[in-house]
Parts: C-alpha cells; sequence; structure tokens
C-alpha cells in the first residue's frame, strides 16, 4: 500500500480503502471492531470544519486577512514565514487538522492574489501545525494522551518539577525552523503588498470559526468527555451555520455547495489507514517496533533516549502517532522504573519524536493528508518527493533542536 502510494499518489485513497478491506475480510480486523477503529472524532472534526470554512472562504474574510498579512510581509517568502507562525500559535491550542482547515484557506488566497503555486506555503502551513501540536496539553490528541498518562496538568507543560516544560522545547524547534524556510524559500523575494481592502460580505462562519476554537479549547479542560465530542462540537456549528445561511438567504444552493466540496477523496483516505493501522496494531506490529526500540536501547539511558527520539521519528512517519504512543507510554513506565529514573525524559522524547515524525511524509499525520487533499482540489497533486523536500528538513530541525533541549533540561 504505502509503496503504491508513493509511486502513484493519484489514487491512494483506493489503495487505502482496498487494504482495509482485505484486512476485514481476512480477519485481521474483526467486522464487529471495525466501527472502533476508525477515528470517528476526526473524520466529523474534518467534515464539519470543512462545511464551516466553505461558507467562511465565500464571505471572503480569508482573502482579507490574506491583505492583511500580505501589508506586513515584504516579500512572498515573507508571507510563506508567517503563515508558518500563524499556524503554530493556532496549532499549540487546536486539534491539528482543524487547524489546517481554518488557515491553509488564507494561504489560498495570498498564493492566488500573488499569482505563484500555492504548495510550498499550504505545506508549510501542514508541517507547522504538526509541530506546535505538542507545545501545550490540548494541542494534540497525544499531548491529552501523555497528561493523562503522566497525571500532568496544562501548567505541567511549561514548568514542571523546577525545570522547564516540553513547551519551551517546541517553540526553540519552530525557532529553529525559521532559518529553514528561509533556505527552503529563498528564491521567493518578489516583492508584495496589499493597499486594498476586501470587504467581508457575511461574517457569521467567522463567528462560527471563533466559536468553534474557543469550544474545542474548553472542552479540552472537562474530563472524561466523550471520544467523538470535537467532532459533534464542529458538526453541530457545521449545522447551525448551514441554517443561519439557508433562513438569511431563503435558498439552500450554498448548503447543497457545501457538501458537494467536501474532500471525500481525504476522509476516505483516513478512514482506510485507520483500519489498516489498527490491523497492524491488533497482529502485534506496532508492539514489536516498541519492543525492538527499548531492547536495543538496553540500560543506557542515553542510547535509550536517542531510540525513543529518532525511532519515534521514524516509525510516525508511516504509522499513526496514537496508537504507537498509547502503545509505548506504558513500555517506557516499566524500563524507567526498572532503571530506578524518572520516566519524563523518555515520555518528552516519545511525544516530541512521534508527534514531529508525522511531518516526514503526506501519510505521516492527518495534517498532511488533509492539507494535500485541498491542494489536490485546486488541481495541484503532491508527490512523496515534493512533500518531504519540506517536511525532511522542517523535521530534522525542530527534532533536533528538541533532542538537544531535553537531555540537557531533563537527563
Amino acid at each position: 500500500m504505502y509503496i503504491l502510494m508513493i509511486t502513484r499518489p493519484k489514487y491512494r485513497p483506493f489503495y487505502a480503502l482496498a487494504v482495509a478491506v482485505i484486512f476485514v475480510a481476512a480477519g485481521i480486523v474483526p467486522v464487529d471492531s471495525l466501527p472502533g477503529a476508525i477515528n470517528w472524532n476526526v473524520l466529523m472534526m474534518i467534515s464539519g470544519t470543512m462545511i464551516i470554512v466553505h461558507y467562511f472562504i465565500d464571505s471572503h474574510m480569508p482573502s482579507l486577512l490574506a491583505d492583511i498579512l500580505l501589508g506586513k510581509a515584504g516579500t512572498v517568502r515573507g508571507a510563506t514565514i508567517l503563515m508558518s507562525v500563524f499556524t503554530g500559535v493556532i496549532s499549540a491550542f487546536i486539534d491539528n487538522v482543524a487547524t489546517v482547515l481554518m488557515v491553509a484557506p488564507v494561504g489560498m488566497a495570498i498564493c492566488k492574489k500573488l499569482k505563484i503555486n500555492p504548495v510550498g506555503m499550504i505545506l508549510s502551513i501542514a508541517v507547522s501545525s504538526n509541530l506546535q501540536g505538542a507545545a501545550t496539553l490540548v494541542g494534540d490528541t497525544t499531548s491529552i494522551m501523555l497528561g493523562d498518562f503522566a497525571d500532568m496538568n496544562f501548567m505541567d507543560f511549561f514548568w514542571m518539577n523546577g525545570r522547564p516544560g516540553i513547551f519551551f522545547a517546541v517553540e526553540l524547534g519552530a525557532a529553529a525552523t525559521i532559518p529553514v524556510m528561509l533556505v527552503l524559500f529563498r528564491k521567493d523575494k518578489t516583492p508584495v503588498s496589499s493597499s486594498e481592502r476586501i470587504v467581508v460580505n457575511d461574517y457569521v462562519p467567522t463567528v462560527m470559526l471563533v466559536l468553534m476554537v474557543a469550544a474545542l479549547i474548553i472542552a479540552s479542560f472537562i474530563p472524561d468527555t466523550p471520544a467523538v465530542l470535537n467532532g459533534t462540537i464542529c458538526c453541530t456549528l457545521a449545522v447551525i451555520t448551514i441554517l443561519i445561511d439557508s433562513i438569511s438567504e431563503h435558498q439552500t444552493d450554498d448548503a447543497v455547495a457545501a457538501f458537494k466540496n467536501l474532500d471525500y477523496e481525504t476522509l476516505g483516505l483516513l478512514a482506510g489507514l485507520f483500519v489498516v493501522i489498527s490491523g497492524l496494531t491488533n497482529v502485534g506490529v506496532i508492539d514489536d517496533f516498541a519492543d525492538l526500540i527499548v531492547n536495543y536501547g538496553g540500560d543506557n539511558i542515553f542510547v535509550l533516549y536517542t531510540i525513543i527520539v529518532w525511532g519515534s521519528v521514524l516509525i510516525s512517519a508511516f504509522v499513526d502517532n496514537i496508537p504507537y504512543v498509547a502503545t509505548m507510554l506504558p513500555v517506557l513506565a516499566t524500563v524507567t522504573a526498572s532503571l530506578g529514573i524518572e520516566p519524563y525524559l523518555l515520555y518528552f522524547g516519545l511525544l516530541s519524536g512521534a508527534t514531529l515524525g508525522g511531518s516526514l511524509t503526506p501519510v505521516g499525520a492527518s495534517a498532511n493528508i488533509t492539507a494535500v487533499g485541498l491542494l489536490r482540489k485546486e488541481g495541484y497533486h503532491v508527490s512523496f518527493g515534493q512533500f518531504m523536500k519540506i517536511g525532511i528538513p522542517y523535521t530534522l530541525a525542530a527534532v533536533m533542536t528538541g533532542y538537544l533541549y531535553f537531555w540537557y533540561i531533563w537527563r
């Protein structure tokens, strides 16, 4: 499946869905466990946010934001860096996929206004969202999992046991990616400016997006919430947006267009990958990877830490990081207990490696798949090679920074 995705990327959803069907038919993923294998929360979040974003784009708000950013950017390269930083700030508090769906239309509007290829900017938005997801307790599912497992609260990500937390590692990693962007986009020095300000014709979609952001942040502080709470929030606000527009405009044409514009290929690809990863987990492949990492580390904490970080980067480039992190947390707790050491160095190394590793490939994270899907809808097909030209330097700069930070602060 992965070979076909790399060599023939045009039909990625069909490869994933075909292998998912094979896994179910072979009993690798039992039929009765199929609903649980699919992350409905992510699919619902994408669907609800895409609908709101459709109205958001139609309201011309992305174009207004593009005008404002262009006025401060100076050059095309400056615009790309500003968009990446803007994405990171949002992604520290909001799910990565939702962040991409909110910010990418602004980036697309900038590129259309400048009449340039949007691939570089949109992929930078995707990898920046992955990077900042580990900054706070509420930024990513894996952060929430670590907080729950290690009994960490929101402030522990900033300061814990008398030492600076993971937030500062992520921010240093983000700062390290700025020189990377300066090099990657060094040729994009075309001056840009925007003295005009487009008029927004409807503020309801913007209000709904802001409400969605606020609701997702508030929900992250509520203990023992349903697994599909975030998805329910996004879909509920999407329905409200549709109803308000239909009542005010006295027609349903926009609602029909919103559903037509849903990225069904991305949704299909994600659904297929969720089933495939569930199958790999069921037969013990993920456990084998975890055992391999720990066995090679032995009782040398530096070697173990190094393998945890970089092994997690490599694995998460192809395997969804949620089941991997869920598998590794208890493994690391056992290993550190047997060695008589604090587990936080390995916990933070695991989180940074697994979160940032998803930026290596277009299928390494749901945010990447979403960004590539948005580009495809605009007529731009992104290959593995194209994505990795941006993903590899971003990931290496950010992970290396975090790797050194954690070792010197938390060893």
